[in-house]
């Protein structure tokens, strides 16, 4: 490489792809708080679920999620790395087509996710639920952006990598492998697939892709972000060089042990479980440091909050940042998991970071972008002063009234008499209690939008009043670094930017495989004299209407060695009870009961009116109707290719099940259609979907006896 740094060169920074990811941010945010204010909307008030399969909460809820964690954040994250990586490495980026295909590709992708979420299409998988056309798609235009980043690091001009970089390479390396591993699945239709792992295998997957979803997407490409823009915005160095060396080594290792967390109290081995929650703790340190290295970024500069507002977001961001990594290691130990898991404290928690820190930091890195880019003034600072504070009481009222009914709930599930009977026998009280915390946790998003719309308009008049054609503006650069003497070692690791990336590679690989990879053999810790029986067609078919319609969103199938929960649902759930599922489906809160050994509790009418009518059997419900489902007919002949592929998978159906899947099925749904019937449904049921679903429902808990 070229090492001559006398040379001066003009260069032209792309500053049209940053452009277009800031807009696309703008408008997906809009789009994703308005998803989330409808959700939030409709656990305080059911009918605003309208009866309209498309927009029900199971259908709408994934759809909140997709567009703020890929469309808001992910659009917000490509603009930051777009714009700074340019800067820190003294170039260009490699190519712009490969920036524009990036750029469209990811749009298109949002595009999908917008239409086939509310249609169902679904494999119900937390942050992953887009189905295998749309999966393959993520991949594509996931490596046209290594391409292009990795392809900007060679050509660089600047040699060693800032630690923003660092962050940046994290994110596309771990991304990237969490995205192939959990997404390996086969199709049984066009937008339709099965995974490869069952019950606990999905499980520790899915979590493992889920919790480092997070890190590696909400986490460590937004601690790039600020590495770069928070002292730009202050106009100060990073407080410590050291500090960010230990921060960044220490939170990838980490952090990639720490999935098993979500999964405490469940059948996952109890090792697995022990491993999660140690690292999960362990974080603590790392997350804090990178806490308190952004905000001691800004001593001497505090008095910036007075004249430059948007340094109110950075603050804001870095102390929520800080609150979600001290709280999520509490909840990641087990005694407060126990209370607090499947509860709404789950939510503030999550919106704490999703909102004060992912949102705030994005806020304040488009408020530091859109003057400079479209070279002109924010056209108001009081606005922006305004947007901050409407923001910040939109999420603090979120936080508090989540936290208070996760904690509510919490209690209230393991109230116990002396007696030794449960205080809240019926799991409906314990919802009452907490709508009216749905209606401030409502009003505190509502906030936060009104604020999203001051920003929105305040950056639309600054774009407005810039001027209209403005020539790319060159910049000189000379090749730096090179010539240094007597580097040291970590030093000397920032100027190789291949030997750097594989070991951020190796730094992630070793807690995934330690953790996985004894878990992907089953067999071990299956106890041969309780394997169940797998599902019959008629069940598979329910099943995946229980998946379209997100009835996982609400309802976990899982019941955790806590004394008050064996005595609401019945014994601890097991290995065995979901070796066949594909995909689990323990959940991760519960709106409503569980639901693991609900089969057979009550009969087929139950089902049927509680489908079409929840308040019928269950006064005061908050869950949507469904009459689509007694609409809709069961499609029959895909069973065969569903059996078949399950078969594939390891289920041991026998050749005939597999072959007639649909005669079987349909022979069962006339069972139930009959005595639905002579109960006093309508009759003529056996085709609609609402048959398929109540035999799955019957099946929980029911397929371990008489063996």
């Amino acid at each position: 490489m070229k090492t001559n740094s006398s040379i001066v060169e003009k260069i032209y920074y792309d500053d049209d792809i940053v452009k277009k990811f800031v807009l696309a941010t703008m408008v997906w945010a809009g789009a994703a708080f308005l998803f989330g204010l409808i959700a939030a909307l409709q656990l305080a008030y059911w009918p605003l679920n309208a009866n309209l399969e498309w927009i029900t909460f199971g259908r709408l809820r994934p759809l909140h999620t997709n567009a703020a964690i890929f469309a808001f954040a992910g659009n917000a994250i490509f603009a930051g790395i777009y714009h700074s990586s340019q800067r820190l490495l003294k170039t260009r980026m490699l190519s712009d087509v490969l920036s524009k295909m990036h750029f469209w590709g990811w749009q298109l992708i949002i595009l999908s996710a917008a239409i086939t979420l509310p249609l169902g299409y679904t494999q119900s998988k937390e942050y992953a639920e887009l189905e295998w056309p749309i999966d393959i798609a993520i991949a594509v235009v996931w490596v046209i952006f290594a391409i292009n980043f990795f392809g900007t690091i060679r050509k660089r001009r600047e040699k060693h990598m800032y630690v923003a970089i660092w962050f940046y390479i994290a994110t596309i390396i771990t991304v990237a492998v969490l995205h192939i591993v959990n997404s390996i699945e086969i199709p049984v239709g066009m937008l339709q697939s099965y995974p490869v792992y069952a019950g606990i295998q999905d499980a520790l997957v899915q979590w493992w892709y889920g919790h480092n979803a997070v890190a590696f997407f909400l986490t460590t490409p937004f601690l790039g972000l600020m590495y770069y823009y928070v002292p730009k915005a202050a106009n100060r160095p990073v407080y410590s060089y050291r500090l960010s060396i230990v921060h960044f080594w220490a939170l990838v290792f980490i952090y990639i042990w720490a999935g098993p967390h979500h999964l405490l109290y469940t059948s996952l081995p109890e090792w697995a479980q022990t491993l999660g929650m140690i690292f999960s703790v362990m974080l603590w340190a790392p997350s804090w440091g990178g806490m308190i290295n952004g905000l001691l970024t800004l001593k001497g500069s505090w008095h910036l909050l007075r004249t430059e507002p948007l340094i109110k977001f950075f603050v804001a961001a870095l102390t929520f940042y800080g609150m979600s990594t001290f709280e999520g290691p509490l909840l990641s130990i087990k005694s407060v998991s126990a209370l607090g898991h499947y509860t709404d404290w789950i939510v503030g928690h999550v919106h704490s970071g999703a909102l004060g820190w992912n949102g705030f930091l994005a806020f304040g890195m488009i408020y530091y972008l859109v003057p400079r880019l479209w070279k002109t003034e924010l056209y108001s600072k009081k606005l922006l002063e305004n947007h901050f504070w409407i923001g910040l009481t939109g999420v603090l009222l979120y936080y508090i009234s989540m936290v208070t009914a996760g904690i509510t709930q919490g209690l209230m599930w393991r109230a116990v008499t002396p007696e030794g009977q449960l205080v809240y026998p019926d799991f409906i009280e314990t919802v009452v209690r907490i709508v009216p915390l749905y209606w401030v946790r409502a009003l505190g998003g509502l906030l936060f939008i009104i604020g999203y719309f001051m920003m929105a308009y305040n950056i639309y008049k600054t774009i407005q009043k810039a001027p209209k054609a403005v020539a790319p503006t060159s910049v000189e650069v000379q090749r730096t670094g090179y010539d240094e003497k007597n580097e040291g070692s970590h030093r000397k690791l920032e100027g190789m930017g291949l030997t750097f990336s594989v070991l951020a590679f190796l730094a992630i690989a070793v807690g995934s495989v330690i953790e996985i990879y004894p878990t992907l053999s089953l067999h071990r810790y299956v106890n041969p004299a309780n394997i169940v029986n797998p599902y019959t067609p008629l069940e598979i078919a329910g099943r995946d209407i229980y998946i379209r319609e997100g009835c996982y969103v609400c309802h976990s199938q899982q019941i955790r060695p806590i004394a008050a929960e064996v005595l609401r649902y019945g014994n601890a759930s097991t290995v065995e009870e979901s070796m066949y599922d594909r995909p689990f489906q323990w959940g991760s809160k519960r709106t409503g009961p569980d639901l693991s050994r609900v089969g057979k509790k009550y009969p087929n009418l139950w089902h049927y009116s509680h489908m079409i009518d929840p308040r019928a059997v269950t006064p005061k419900s908050i869950m949507p109707n469904y009459p689509w489902l007694v609409e809709k007919d069961t499609d029959f002949l895909v069973l065969r290719k569903k059996l078949s592929v399950m078969n594939k998978l390891g289920v041991p159906y026998e050749a005939d099940v597999v072959a007639n899947a649909d005669i079987h099925a349909q022979k069962q749904a006339q069972e139930i259609a009959a005595d639905l019937a002579a109960n006093g449904a309508p009759k003529g049921l056996e085709k609609k979907e609402i048959v398929a679903l109540i035999a799955y429902l019957q099946s929980l808990g029911q397929k371990g006896k008489g063996q």
